[in-house]
This record gives C-alpha cells, structure tokens and sequence, in this order.
C-alpha cells in the first residue's frame, strides 16, 4: 500500500491522490476509510471521499487499465515461464559448459544465439597481458598514473546502484597499496564503472590484450572494460543490457547465473538489479527464488566466460584479480537501444 503523510487535518488533493493510487493496487476501501479516520478524519468525511473515488470515471478507468496491464504481465511471465521449462529439458542446461578453443561457428550457433553462457578455454593462451600483467608490473609502469576506483562500498547496502557517489581518484600504486595491505575487501573496487576514466590513463594496458577476431568484431572501437580489485569484491546480482564476455586475466572468481527467463521469479526492483543477496540468499524473503535454475562457476586466469544478455549474475573475487570485460561481438550487440525501464520498476 502506498504511504500517506501523516498529520494532515483535512482531505486535499494529496490525499486524494493517495486514496486513488491505493484503489489502483486494489486496496480495500474499508481499510482506507479506516486510515483515513486514524488519521483524524471524520467519518463522513472519509466515507464520502472513499465513495466519491470509486465513482470517478476516472478511477474506474484507471483501475480497468491497471487490470489489462497485470493481464499483459501475466501472459508475458506464461511465456517466459515456457521457455523456463524448455531451457531446463534441454541436455546439459543445469551446468555451465567448458569448451575448447571453441570455433566461431559453435559459439554462435550454440551458445550466442541460444542465450546460453560458455566458458571458453585455450583462447587467450597468446594475450601478452597472461604473461605481462601482476601487481609488480602495474607499479612500476602505471604507479603514478591517476586512476580512478570505488570507495566506500562496504558501508552502502547499495553500492553498485549508488557507483557514482564511490568515485575517487588516487595515484595506481596508492590503490595497489590497499589491494595488498587489506588482504580481502570490498570496500574498494576499480569496475567498469571506472572505464571511461581509466582507458585513458592506462591506455598502453589494452595493447597486451588480443582482440579475439574468432568471436568479436575487430574493427570495433570498443576496447572493453577493466576489473581491478582485491580478494572479497563482490559485484551484486544484476544483467546486461549487451553480451559480455568476462577475460580473467589475474586471480580466481566465483560467478553465479541465472536465466534471463527466470526474470519473474528474482525480484528485480530497479533498473537491472535485484534486492536478493547472492553471496546469501534470503529464501524466506525471497521465496520465488527457490525456483530459479541456479548456475555456480569458478573463472580461472586465461578463461574466458561468455554471460548473455539479460542473464542474471553475481560475482566474487576468489583472490586479487584482473578482469577485462568485452562486448564487441560480430552481430549487433546493442540491446539497450531498445531498453527503457532505468528507474524503479
């Protein structure tokens, strides 16, 4: 129910607007006219308010849009609920696959285009970044360099939603200096969110990474995104708006996923995040979670995940690690142009 104001002496529009907005989510009218006169109203007063929304043209228009939209809701989670049932009859969907050196055939006809996630071995044996890249190097090549990265995370429940707020500069080898006296965090991070700010001032770090013409688009002016943190970093549940591959480069990680057509049952509340703890699970709080098809992995250095759009995932760092993220696949790859819901839901 939504909620009203408190210590309001008289009905005015605001309290209009409430009683309507809760006859829209089906509130009863007896436990209004019973708010209403806790509240201080009279009960004639609130009785002829009551009565005079539910005879409002208006409302009662609102009301029967509001029910053809639960209708539309329902049939699209009947939909998506078919495809739960035949994601979960097909051989081998309870468990995310590793393939070798997966040629670009296999991993378009059998995963990209089925919205199914692989891990790829074998396909960044020749990266200069598995060789180059430790914290030594990043020091003594990048230390001075001002990057920019996540602070304060560990005292915001919403710290990924809130990213903007944790941003802060500081020199590399400053950062670096956190990552090996914290020993394991997540109170620091440096996440895509960084990107923009970060590709220019270690913009040599993207010569050591190869550019993956078996899969991606070459030509593309998208160099990825990079990951740098601690033991402990968590990034909460939540989608893409494009298909991503994760590269680890340094360290271990352990990836849960679920479905993009479990999205009826994973309590998304805004934008592409959901309330639901994955290092946790709440199944009392949470309970449609217990149905959810849950996929657990662990990414090594030199493996390659591939998440698909929309696909659920929580991720936690294992050890300290590097990741680069990329999205520059060979079809078009840009879901968001026709995404919309970036406020709450």
């Amino acid at each position: 129910m939504a909620q009203l104001k408190r210590n309001a002496s008289i009905i005015n529009d605001d309290w209009r607007r409430w009683i309507g907005e809760n006859l829209v989510l089906d509130a009863s009218p007896q436990d209004l006219f019973n708010i209403l006169v806790a509240q201080g109203v009279p009960a004639q007063e609130a009785e002829r308010e009551v009565q005079a929304a539910l005879a409002s043209p208006y409302l009662v228009g609102a009301r029967q849009a509001g029910q053809r939209i639960k209708n539309r809701l329902k049939k699209h989670d009947w939909v998506l609920d078919i495809y739960r049932t035949l994601s979960r009859q097909t051989e081998g969907s309870n468990v995310i696959e590793r393939r070798h050196r997966l040629s670009r055939d296999e991993f378009y006809r059998q995963y990209y285009l089925l919205n199914k996630p692989v891990i790829i071995t074998g396909m960044l044996d020749d990266w200069p970044a598995l060789t180059k890249w430790n914290f030594d190097f990043f020091r003594t090549h990048f230390g001075k360099r001002e990057v920019e990265v996540q602070i304060g995370r560990a005292q915001d429940a919403n710290y990924e939603i809130n990213s903007t707020r944790h941003k802060r500069k500081m020199p590399l080898a400053d950062y670096l200096d956190m990552i090996r006296d914290a020993q394991e965090s997540n109170d620091f991070y440096m996440t895509a969110n960084n990107s923009s700010a970060n590709r220019q001032a270690l913009a040599e770090l993207w010569q050591d990474i190869g550019r993956l013409p078996e899969y991606l688009n070459p030509e593309s002016a998208d160099d990825g995104f990079l990951w740098l943190g601690p033991k402990g970093t968590r990034t909460p549940f939540h989608h893409d708006l494009t298909n991503n591959f994760m590269a680890q480069v340094i360290g271990r990680k352990r990836i849960k996923l679920i479905p993009a057509c479990e999205l009826a049952h994973v309590y998304n509340h805004h934008h592409c995040y959901t309330a639901v703890d994955g290092g946790a699970i709440d199944y009392e709080r949470f309970p449609l979670m217990r149905n959810v098809q849950l996929l657990e992995c662990e990414l090594a250095a030199g493996e390659l995940l591939f998440l698909p759009v929309g696909c659920w995932h929580y991720v936690e760092g294992l050890e300290a690690s590097v990741t680069v993220s990329l999205i520059n696949f060979q079809p078009d790859n840009n879901f968001g142009a026709f995404y919309s819901t970036y406020d709450e839901l």
